[in-house]
């Protein structure tokens, strides 16, 4: 039998190829490589649809966060509050931005940013809390601007995970400034590096794209320095044909993650939960394996499935203290429990709008063996 990828992205390129062909033979007559119409489209219509009124593409998610903590006011000697399990760029573009990463725990069971940790952590030198929506879900962007309310301190949100879902009703960005990535894997994938920032406010959008273009709006003029980081017009196409999909492709992930939740039931593994309020998009469907402190069980079945032809993975191995990078933050080993448990524990599994229900079928018979060699 063919193997089952964790992502398939070759499945999603037959949906919108025709569309995606078509586009580029706008892109190449017009010679519109960097920014141009597909991009100014693209902007406006992802705007649209995440209900945010402003929206700049940039060239990669990680870019897209550096450029939204810099125009909040981020540089030397600034404090940032962020989670201990996310991706290596959340971090990185803290540092990049001339900031300092003040790391918190996770909640144990939604694996979101703990709130409490954030809003103890707040310094006189903090100026912004970075929440990843991680996997899919929201974290509580309402609660932390409620604690932080008459503080100096503003909330930047990381949405490269969580394309289309909402928090009673409420997309990222809806009331300050996300920034999020559209690489390939994403639920809103490019065919390359892509990203953008969404803003409620026009002024922090303005502050992005100047940034974002060497610091000026018209060619020789440069009002501050900003860096080289926009979106090209082939990516547009790629994303304006997969934007119009995207809220199907959404709800057939959410499908998938409920039969994997009746697969799953009866196996000795933590299944994933979606918080209260939380519309769930699914990016990852990660599973808990328990074992005896160290990642040895985990790796076992993880390794167990891949021979067995199932493409599971980990989201992420390695919390952002115990990486070598960012070792001299000082953050001693147990700092944050429950973001290096989960670092040990989790399980990705396939999943993907096309996936199949006897491909997850397949999945949980692999994994159910695994879990008793």
């Amino acid at each position: 039998m063919p193997n089952i990828p964790l992502v398939d992205l070759a499945a999603a390129h037959v949906e919108v190829a025709e569309e995606v062909e078509a586009g580029f033979k706008r892109v190449i007559a017009d010679t519109a490589f960097v920014g141009g119409a597909e991009v100014a489209a693209f902007e406006r219509e992802y705007a649209a649809f995440t209900g945010v009124p402003h929206c700049v593409g940039v060239a990669n998610g990680t870019d897209a966060i550096e450029l939204a903590l810099r125009a909040i006011g981020v540089g030397p000697g600034a404090e940032v509050i962020l989670p201990a399990n996310t991706f290596i760029a959340t971090a990185e573009a803290v540092a990049r931005a001339g900031g300092r990463p003040v790391l918190v725990d996770c909640d144990p069971a939604s694996y979101l940013i703990d709130v409490d940790a954030a809003l103890a952590a707040v310094t006189p030198a903090t100026r912004a809390v970075l929440p990843v929506h991680l996997y899919g879900q929201l974290a509580d962007v309402a609660r932390l601007r409620a604690g932080l309310a008459g503080r100096d301190v503003a909330v930047v949100e990381d949405a490269a995970q969580c394309q289309g879902a909402t928090r009673h009703g409420r997309q990222a960005g809806a009331d300050g400034i996300a920034a999020t990535s559209f690489y390939p894997g994403k639920n809103l994938g490019a065919y390359g590096d892509a990203g953008a920032v969404v803003a409620a406010d026009a002024g922090l959008a303005t502050t992005v794209r100047t940034l974002g273009s060497h610091g000026g709006l018209t060619k020789y003029a440069h009002d501050i320095v900003g860096v080289n980081s926009r979106l090209d017009g082939l990516q547009a196409v790629v994303l304006r044909a997969k934007l119009g999909r995207l809220a199907d492709w959404n709800a057939a992930r959410r499908a998938a993650a409920a039969r994997y939740d009746e697969l799953l039931a009866s196996l000795d593994v933590v299944r994933p939960v979606t918080v209260d309020g939380n519309e769930h998009v699914w990016h990852i469907y990660c599973v808990r394996i328990a074992g005896d402190g160290t990642p040895a069980r985990r790796d076992a079945v993880l390794a167990r499935l891949n021979a067995a032809g199932v493409g599971a993975g980990i989201h992420y191995p390695v919390p952002v203290h115990r990486t070598g990078a960012f070792a001299d933050l000082g953050y001693p080993a147990g700092a944050f429990p429950h973001a290096e448990r989960a670092a040990d524990e989790l399980l990705s599994l396939p999943i993907y709008p096309q996936i199949t229900p006897a491909q997850q079928a397949r999945v949980a018979e692999a994994l159910a063996a695994a879990l008793t060699d």
